[in-house]
C-alpha cells in the first residue's frame, strides 16, 4: 500500500452515520460486504451495508463512498433503497469475521480476530483488507488475558478461497482479475447454467460491465434469469445507451415492468435513448458525458477527467454548457480536449479556451456520417446537439465500432492460438 493511504478499522465504522454531498443523513454503517479472492490475495471490500430511517438495510457499494472520515461515510448520493440481500459469494466482515479463529502463518498458533483495517488503493475507489488485529490464547477465561497485536493480512491463514474447484465463488473470485471484456469472453464458452449462476454472484457494477461486452442473446438470458429487482439494479448500472439497446431486445412488456423498477432518473435516460433510431447519433450517444459551465476552471476540469470509473473517450474532453449542466444541458458553448486542458494553468476557464468551431452533430446523424465526422477530425468522442442547441449526449467511438463490426464479433475467442491477448487489471 502507499504511504498515506487511507486506513480505518472496521469496529470504528461500526453505526457511524451516512451522509449525501448535501449534508443530509442517508442511514448508518451496520456492516461491510467483502468477498474472498484466490492467489493469497487480501479480501476485496464490496461496500457497507447501511440502516436507513425505515430500519431497512441496504447495500452501498463503495464505488459509491467518496468519503471515510472523522466519524462519517460521505456519499455521491445516489443510493438503490432496495433492501440488502447477502449473496453466496459474499461475506459480512462485522458478522462473519470478527471473533473468528484464524492461524498465524508463521507459527501455525491459533488466534481470535479482535479488529479488521481496511485501506483504500492508491488512485482508485477500490478497498482491500489491509491488517488483521488478533488475541493469542485459546479463548474462555484466558481470552482477555492473551497478548494482542496487529498482523498483515497476509500473515493470517483462513481468509482467500483454494484455487480449485470450479464453484461461482471460486470462477468470481479468479474472474475478479480480469477485463470485462475477458469475463464476458469465458462466460460465453460456460454451459447456459453455469453461466447464469455465475453471473448472478458478481455484484451489480461488475455484471453491468460484463454485460456491456457480452453478444445480445446472452445478454437477455442471463437478465431474464435474474430477480426482476436485480435486473433493474443491473440496468441503473449499466451505462444509458448499452441498457437501452439490451431493453430493446425485450418484449414491450418486460421492458416496461423493468423500466418501471428502475430509479425514475436512469429510466428517463434510457427512455429518451430509446426514442432515436439504433443506428444514428441519437440511438449511439451516451448521456452521461462530462459537462461543466463557463466559470468551471481547468482544475475542475481534471478532477473530472481523473474519475477512475469514465471510460477513456469520454475522459478525453469534456463540455461547456450554459446550466443546467446534465444532459439536456443548457445552451452548449463547445469542446475542449484533454491535451489543451494539460497546457493551460489551473486556475483557467474553460470557456476561455473552448472550442467552438467543431459543428456538433444532430441526433439524426445517421452512423456514416458519424463515423466519418470522427476520422475527418481525429476525434475518439463527439457531441450530440438538438435544435435548441442543449446538450444531448455524446457519441464514442467504441459505440460506433460495436455497430460497424460483424454482428457475431464479441463471440471471437480474444484467447485463441494467433488471437488478441488481454492485458489483465
Amino acid at each position: 500500500m502507499a504511504a498515506g493511504a487511507p486506513r480505518v478499522f472496521v469496529s470504528h465504522l461500526s453505526g457511524v452515520p451516512v451522509f449525501d454531498p448535501n449534508g443530509d443523513q442517508v442511514g448508518r454503517v451496520r456492516d461491510l460486504v467483502a468477498m474472498l479472492r484466490v492467489g493469497g490475495r487480501p479480501p476485496r471490500i464490496l461496500g457497507l451495508v447501511v440502516e436507513v430511517v425505515s430500519r431497512r438495510r441496504i447495500f452501498l457499494p463503495m464505488t459509491r463512498v467518496t468519503g471515510v472520515e472523522s466519524g462519517q461515510v460521505i456519499t455521491t448520493g445516489v443510493v438503490n433503497m432496495r433492501r440488502f440481500e447477502q449473496r453466496p459469494t459474499e461475506r459480512l466482515v462485522l458478522g462473519e469475521f470478527l471473533d473468528r479463529r484464524v492461524r498465524l502463518v508463521e507459527t501455525d498458533e491459533e488466534v481470535t480476530v479482535l479488529d479488521v483495517a481496511i485501506q483504500q488503493l492508491p488512485a482508485r475507489r477500490d478497498w482491500e483488507i489491509d491488517k488483521y488485529f488478533v488475541r493469542k490464547g485459546r479463548g474462555g477465561a484466558l481470552r482477555r488475558k492473551g497478548e494482542t497485536l496487529t498482523v498483515e493480512w497476509s500473515a493470517v491463514s483462513g481468509f482467500s478461497l483454494e484455487e480449485h474447484g470450479q464453484g461461482a465463488e471460486n470462477l468470481v473470485a479468479t474472474f475478479e482479475r480480469l477485463r470485462p471484456a475477458d469475463v464476458a469472453n469465458a462466460l460465453h464458452h460456460l454451459s447456459p447454467k453455469r453461466r447464469v449462476e455465475v453471473a448472478a454472484a458478481l455484484d451489480d457494477d461488475r455484471l453491468a460491465d460484463v454485460l456491456e461486452e457480452l453478444p445480445e442473446d446472452d445478454q437477455v438470458e442471463i437478465l431474464g434469469k435474474l430477480k426482476e429487482e436485480r435486473a433493474a439494479d443491473v440496468l441503473e448500472a449499466m451505462d444509458p445507451d448499452d441498457a437501452a439497446d439490451l431493453l430493446s431486445e425485450l418484449p414491450e412488456e418486460d421492458k416496461e415492468r423493468l423500466l418501471t423498477l428502475m430509479r425514475p432518473d436512469d429510466a428517463a435516460d434510457v427512455r429518451r435513448l430509446m426514442a432515436y433510431e439504433e443506428r444514428t447519433a441519437g440511438g449511439l450517444m451516451t448521456t452521461e458525458p462530462i459537462v461543466l459551465r463557463p466559470d468551471a476552471t481547468v482544475a475542475d476540469a481534471l478532477a473530472r477527467v481523473r474519475q477512475s470509473d469514465l471510460s477513456p473517450a469520454l475522459a478525453a474532453q469534456v463540455y461547456v454548457c450554459r446550466s443546467p449542466d446534465e444532459t439536456p444541458t443548457g445552451k452548449y458553448l463547445g469542446t475542449v480536449h484533454f491535451q489543451r486542458l494539460l497546457r493551460d494553468p489551473p486556475f483557467t476557464l474553460v470557456s476561455s479556451i473552448v472550442d467552438s468551431d467543431l459543428v456538433p452533430l444532430p441526433p439524426d446523424t445517421p452512423l456514416p456520417t458519424v463515423t466519418s465526422y470522427l476520422a475527418a477530425y481525429n476525434l475518439v468522442s463527439a457531441p450530440v446537439v438538438d435544435e435548441s442547441g442543449s446538450l444531448l449526449g455524446a457519441v464514442t467511438v467504441d459505440d460506433v465500432l460495436d455497430h460497424l463490426l460483424p454482428e457475431d464479433w464479441r463471440e471471437t475467442d480474444f484467447h485463441g492460438e494467433g488471437g488478441i491477448r488481454h492485458g489483465r487489471t
